[in-house]
């Protein structure tokens, strides 16, 4: 492209001239594409909707409990003791959605991100329904506040603030747990205020996020479509215009039964311009690559009906990459993308073993800072808190401690045997006390076992002072 052809990289399709907000209105999408997203999406939601209140093992399926510190991810529970798992497994996430950019460039924003699924499918379906197509819109939006007006604002605003209150519930239960949830609506507002504000709160950003704010998600907040432009190159499979076939010799010119475009060189883009307005971004395809593209394959199905109308080959604009289209090359998985895959089945083979390693019950047996041993009689007794993470779905109700590595005599303060319930947490302090003679030098390491009957739920190393001589 010349450099002045490059000034629309100068501005977003979302402002004007004049630098002020510049609402879309796209034309309402049809096609194979829009099928296809439409059954992608409406699974997608079913699973967004049903994942924070399927449980497996006891378990919610999801859950994002940032402020206890709990976290659900396919029904595997991690506690702060496994953060770094949880900090793994959101690395292999990160580096899954770096490598499916660098092959498949921003399919994710157009077919799977939540926004465009209820902005697209949920919202912008609505709008179609209550408001009409692009041009009803248009001439809505200009229309001074008559009755019919005021009508169709209340119905769309009602509506999107229900849904928005669904979405936030939704919200509510990964990051608080369904049972919370049930519980607040049992007991009622006054009883959960603090859940209950939090729930509309959520409800408040929903609802401006999709009936003012919208594609500015994608433009402004969203650090995602950044990335793109680090993440792609020429050898990216991305929604792209061909601009070899569209412009040919004499470039793109409307479209005349009475002429030939193969004998007068122009290329078989017909600049009817309907790409621009099913796009819900705003922008020109035709311009290659930009920032606000989320490759929804809007601008495919309208081109593709546009140019069977017309009598030319479908596929003007499609997924392609820019070899494909300017060498004529084919895609080819490259070192780039084996390099991303590699990391990515080293990411996933670590958290796996990790995964399998780790306890069901974490036990950890620590001394009492700042106290030395004690005398009695002929044992020598230290103090030590203990604390045991329950992380299954269980409740153990004879739970008691035994030395697995020396003789000795393990005394808990409170009862010897006790319960701890499934997902809980028991702290407390213990003595241990071992014969002066079987201790081998001043710090000897024990070994610490945790039961529940007979069965060993789990294992904990400490230190244990004594005195450096021995008589």
């Amino acid at each position: 492209m010349s450099e002045p052809e490059e000034t629309f990289r100068d501005t977003i399709g979302t402002l004007d001239e004049s630098g002020k907000r510049k609402f879309i209105f796209p034309k309402k999408p049809k096609g194979k594409f829009y099928d296809y997203r439409k059954y992608v999406s409406y699974f997608l939601l079913a699973v967004l909707v049903a994942n924070p209140f399927i449980k497996i093992n006891g378990n919610q399926f999801m859950l994002f409990n940032v402020m206890e510190r709990r976290f659900n991810i396919f029904g595997f529970p991690f506690w702060p003791q496994d953060f770094y798992l949880f900090v793994l497994s959101m690395i292999i996430g990160v580096v899954f959605v770096i490598l499916f950019t660098v092959v498949f460039g921003r399919i994710f924003c157009g077919w799977i991100c939540p926004q465009t699924i209820f902005l697209e499918m949920v919202f912008r379906r609505i709008e179609f329904w209550i408001d009409g197509d692009r041009g009803a819109q248009q001439r809505l939006s200009k229309q001074k506040w008559d009755g019919e007006k005021i009508r169709k604002r209340l119905l769309k605003w009602a509506l999107f603030f229900v849904i928005s209150f669904l979405i936030a519930n939704v919200f509510l239960a990964y990051v608080i747990g369904s049972d919370a949830l049930f519980q607040m609506v049992e007991q009622g507002p006054l009883a959960q205020s603090g859940n209950f504000i939090s729930l509309l709160i959520f409800t408040g950003v929903f609802y401006f996020v999709f009936v003012w704010f919208r594609e500015q998600v994608c433009i402004i907040a969203c650090p995602y479509g950044r990335l793109q432009g680090v993440l792609l190159d020429n050898k990216s499979i991305n929604v792209a215009y061909d601009f070899v076939r569209g412009e040919k010799v004499a470039g793109r010119a409307k479209f005349s039964k009475k002429e030939d475009r193969e004998q007068t060189g122009k290329g078989d883009c017909i600049d009817c311009k309907q790409c621009v307005n099913v796009c819900p971004m705003g922008i020109d395809i035709r311009n290659g690559t930009q920032l606000e593209c989320t490759n929804c394959t809007a601008c495919i199905d309208e081109c593709n009906a546009i140019m069977e109308s017309v009598n030319l080959p479908k596929g003007l604009i499609r997924y392609a990459t820019e070899d494909e289209i300017e060498k004529q090359g084919k895609f080819r998985f490259t070192s780039r993308m084996k390099g991303y895959t590699a990391v990515l089945g080293i990411l996933i083979g670590i958290f796996a073993g990790l995964l399998l390693l780790r306890n069901d019950v974490e036990v950890s047996v620590l001394r009492l800072p700042g106290q030395l041993f004690e005398h009695k009689d002929k044992n020598i007794s230290n103090v030590y808190t203990y604390k045991i993470v329950n992380k299954t779905a269980s409740d153990y109700n004879d739970v008691h401690f035994e030395l697995i590595s020396h003789i000795g005599q393990i005394k808990k303060v409170g009862n010897i045997h006790f319960s701890l319930g499934k997902q809980q947490i028991s702290q407390g302090t213990l003595f241990i006390e071992i014969n002066q003679y079987l201790l081998e030098s001043d710090k000897t390491k024990l070994e610490i076992g945790v039961y529940n009957g007979k069965i060993l739920l789990g294992k904990a190393k400490t230190n244990f002072l004594g005195p450096r001589t021995f008589e």
